[in-house]
């Protein structure tokens, strides 16, 4: 069965791989994969600090609903997920996707979102090193593995663990 899944970025400072690579994972494995971003018109990833390619955005997240996703993907990068815990819009539909108990994968920096979505209360994850302190004090459990599991979160710590992310994914998606 075909399934649709949501990717939530900024405008920009996405890590590239954290997009693309989940992304084709996906539509590979026959799912459908759908832009959400707090403003229309195109999103910029990055390779490091390096702009990189631009990919058009399918639906404002303020016009998106839960009801119509399967899953959740949070993309990494440093600005990207420090740019949408200051929009309220996708804030709101992350703390509400947690709480549909679909899945939800964050790579890298991206946790630092579900720490603004106060969702993370007795949640184990994983990240980059230096969210750790940001996710204990959000109430989580920091750890440094290459994927972590915990409920309808998934999470890994940086690009270099993208394959196990995306079978998790995958794994959780069905």
């Amino acid at each position: 069965m075909t399934k649709k899944i949501a990717f939530l970025t900024a405008s920009e400072g996405i890590e590239r791989v954290e997009l693309t690579e989940p992304w084709e994972a996906v539509v590979q494995a026959g799912h459908t994969a759908v832009l959400l971003s707090p403003e229309a018109g195109e999103v910029q990833t990055f390779d490091h600090l390096d702009k990189a390619e631009t990919r058009p955005v399918d639906v404002k997240v303020s016009d998106a609903s839960i009801d119509e996703y399967d899953a959740l993907v949070l993309p990494g990068g440093v600005a990207n997920p420090d740019a949408l815990r200051m929009d309220a819009d996708a804030v709101r539909f992350v703390k509400d996707f947690v709480a549909s108990g679909k899945p939800v994968a964050a790579i890298c920096h991206a946790p630092w979102t579900l720490v603004e979505a106060g969702v993370l209360d007795g949640k184990r994850l994983t990240s980059w090193p230096s969210l750790q302190t940001d996710i204990r004090n959000a109430g989580g459990t920091w750890v440094d593995e290459e994927v972590v599991t915990d409920g309808n979160l998934i999470s890994s710590r940086n690009p270099g663990d993208l394959p196990a992310f995306n079978k998790a994914l995958l794994d959780a998606i069905g």
